[in-house]
């Protein structure tokens, strides 16, 4: 009796639920705006709700994380600029939908999905956290490091012209990631005694230049076309189309939930984890990847929500933070006199209840603001191009200099911004390069600590590698994933299973037609 008290107190109260449901629906249009990220409002709403309680101060913050995660999808669908780092893998089917026309189409598909997925990261989250965080903690510098070179084997997944372009594309992202101070070290990479480079290029400065900047400079070429009208009479997915990428969105859940336990990780890995699932498992999809496919909204919009609920897992049961806005959780529930972990658990379970209500309203609030409003913000899509392409740039620069406030981060978005559209101009993809950059220290750190935890002994390395049943899981599947990327394999494949799909048309890669 006492659980559901607590679970329905969010509910109850006006106040609270209130204050759920305006974060919510500031963190989808925070969310929105690139360089605003969630873990920047969260850390600001510190400050303001220091003198709070701290049941309205949890609920506020819960809202404006359950609406950010989702909220990065809006700019990415209509302008191909990621709102956040977690909606990279939506913009890459997403944006191609809006330039059909079908952008509404879009946004309300990927809000439906991220309200399943958010719904199954909180169901785990009630039923199954001490047994998610005991599996997370099991995990090695050598099982993160090996999580990590999965994540870069997504090249074959985000390259969808040459292969041999999207290597180059992550490796020159791996080299971007770790420019600067060593973190072990303390000594310079890659900053030729510049001391400008010693602290690093901001990874937002990257990704919005990347796709902002590159993406306006691409409009100017098509300035005095007109602008695509949209389609809205069909926001709601039907339910055949929910029933139908059911499966997929479970499968992807998953991978965000577990993804999202995992500390030092987050939505970002996860969705692009999910992504490439999508195009592993998918066999016929209407369109092919990259091209408008409903799957490649459906997988990481499902995988970044579920890892919310992830999140919150290590946070509630060990008192270890998911990702960084956990992080910042974690300090505001020890300013309320409060101590996360195992002890909270005996001693204030009404607190877990609690939390787990807020997220379930959160999530609801999310389903409801983001069908909301879709007709407004598709005109932005319908304005001409003489007028979207400085509304691009000027996003871009706000978001760039929001995120330090640095005007150094801007001169490196624009800079970044030329580079893309030369790279998108020759035909290199710009999403790996994004890949390399995130997963850049999650390898770097955890392949030097595996090898100080060994003693710095090769060969010890190597046999906890074949010894531990989760690394060699591990393995298996980078070599597995290796190795069906290959020419070779995708021959086999084509020749066992017949083609997957009608044959490419013009101009389009080959393997495109393979799902």
């Amino acid at each position: 009796m006492e659980t559901l008290a607590a679970f329905f107190t969010v509910w109850a109260d006006p106040k609270l639920f209130a204050l759920v449901a305006v974060g919510t629906f500031a963190g989808i249009y925070i969310g929105a705006i690139p360089g605003l990220s969630v873990t920047m409002a969260v850390s600001i709403l510190i400050s303001f709700t220091f003198s709070w309680d701290v049941n309205p101060a949890i609920a506020l913050m819960i809202g404006i994380f359950m609406g950010g995660v989702y909220g990065g999808s809006r700019t990415a669908i209509l302008l191909n600029i990621p709102g956040a780092p977690s909606a990279i893998a939506t913009a890459l089917d997403g944006y191609p939908m809006a330039q059909r026309g079908e952008a509404g189409e879009a946004i309300g598909i990927t809000t439906v999905m991220s309200f399943i997925g958010g719904f199954a990261g909180i169901i785990v989250l009630a039923v199954a956290a001490p047994v998610v965080s005991d599996f997370a903690l099991s995990f090695q510098p050598r099982d993160y490091m090996l999580l990590a070179v999965l994540g870069l084997l997504l090249v074959g997944s985000l390259a969808s012209g040459s292969l041999v372009k999207g290597i180059f594309a992550g490796a020159l992202g791996l080299m971007l990631g770790t420019v600067g101070m060593d973190p072990l070290t303390f000594t310079e990479r890659f900053t030729f005694e510049i001391p400008l480079l010693q602290s690093g290029i901001s990874f937002i400065a990257v990704m919005i230049g990347l796709f902002g900047v590159s993406e306006a400079l691409t409009q100017l070429h098509q300035i005095d076309k007109a602008a695509v009208r949209q389609s809205i009479d069909r926001i709601v997915p039907s339910w055949s189309t929910v029933r139908k990428h059911l499966p997929l969105s479970m499968q992807t859940s998953a991978i965000g939930v577990f993804i999202g336990a995992l500390p030092g990780t987050g939505g970002d890995i996860a969705a692009l984890l999910a992504y490439d699932h999508a195009k592993r498992v998918t066999r016929n999809p209407e369109r092919a990847f990259g091209d408008g496919a409903i799957e490649g909204l459906v997988a990481p919009e499902t995988a970044n929500n579920a890892a919310v609920g992830g999140a919150f897992i290590p946070m509630m049961t060990l008192g270890i933070p998911g990702d960084a806005v956990t992080a910042i959780m974690i300090g505001a529930l020890f300013i309320h006199g409060l101590n996360p972990g195992p002890m909270l658990m005996v001693e204030k379970p009404d607190m877990f209840w609690f939390i787990v209500g807020a997220l379930v309203l959160a999530n609801f609030c999310m389903l409801l603001f983001g069908l909301t409003g879709i007709r407004l913000f598709v005109k932005i899509v319908e304005m001409p191009r003489a007028v979207m392409v400085p509304l691009i740039l000027l996003l871009s620069v706000v978001g760039a200099y929001a995120v330090n406030n640095s005007i150094t981060d801007v001169y490196w978005m624009l800079g970044f911004g030329v580079f893309g559209y030369f790279l998108k101009l020759y035909g290199y993809p710009l999403g790996p390069i994004i890949l390399g950059v995130i997963l850049s220290r999650l390898l770097d750190d955890n392949w030097r600590r595996a090898i100080i935890s060994e003693r710095e002994s090769l060969p010890a390395f190597f046999h906890g590698l074949v010894t531990s049943p989760l690394s060699l899981v591990l393995f298996l599947s980078v070599i597995f994933i290796f190795v069906s990327q290959t020419p070779l394999w995708k021959r086999w494949r084509r020749g066992r299973t017949g083609p997957a799909r009608p044959p490419a048309e013009p101009g389009e890669p080959e393997d495109a037609t393979l799902s």
